[in-house]
């Protein structure tokens, strides 16, 4: 038997001081569950995906085929998840083990309903995530990071850059994104999923992307049509 660190989580701020903690750990014999195999849909998708692969390459289909088996298993890849899709690979089950524990896409244990990655990154931070994630964690009486409400709706978790720079501070919820938050609108992304609705996507300011928040500062005239503007030889 072994013992597995489950997640690296932090402490709520406090005044902006944070100190790295880990989770508790847990012993293999935990993590192992009931037997799991795709649904007959499930594995029409899988024998598909494993499709774009040379025969002898298929174990390339690796990640893929976790996120599938993820998705089904109501958002955490089990040991029973892993072992499935080495057999289903041809692959020793250790290397599936090593890309299910490498990537963080991958949740080790079970997880709530609805599924919150608030982003701390630079970006992020500087424009206010660590009141975004205290907003988050104090709305759903938890106290860390990585920890799951007593009614199993809500998992939150801090993570690295999600790829929405320019409308930070952001979190996602499931597979959406939601952005330019602030504590109010947080507050409100959460109380919907609570009565079981979803809110509206994207930025939560008003913006209908990543447009200046100023205001449309270039490209604000009509451009310029085909040959405008050229020399009469090359028309």
């Amino acid at each position: 038997m072994f013992s597995v660190c489950t997640r690296v989580s932090r402490l709520p701020a406090t005044r902006g001081v944070r100190s790295i903690v880990t989770s508790s750990k847990r012993n293999s014999d935990a993590l192992f569950q009931i037997p799991f195999e795709f649904t007959p849909e499930n594995r029409k998708t899988a024998e598909e995906i494993i499709s774009h692969y040379p025969s002898q390459y298929k174990k390339a289909a690796v990640i893929p085929l976790l996120d599938l088996g993820q998705r089904q298993n109501k958002g955490w890849t089990s040991i029973s998840v892993m072992n499935y899709v080495a057999k289903l690979l041809e692959m020793p089950p250790m290397r599936v083990y090593e890309v299910a524990t490498f990537y963080t896409m991958f949740n080790r244990e079970p997880i709530g309903d609805n599924f919150i990655q608030v982003c701390t990154t630079t970006p992020c931070m500087l424009r206010g995530s660590t009141e975004i994630l205290d907003t988050v964690l104090h709305h759903l009486n938890l106290k860390h990071p990585g920890e799951t409400t007593k009614d199993g709706k809500f998992t939150v978790i801090e993570v690295e850059c999600q790829g929405a720079c320019s409308n930070a501070p952001m979190m996602v919820v499931g597979d959406d994104f939601y952005e330019d938050l602030t504590p109010e609108t947080t507050k409100k992304v959460l109380d919907a999923f609570a009565k079981g609705q979803k809110p509206k996507t994207g930025p939560q300011s008003g913006r209908h992307t990543s447009e200046n928040a100023a205001g449309l500062t270039a490209l604000n005239s009509k451009p310029y049509g085909p040959g405008e503007f050229c020399q009469e030889e090359f028309k």
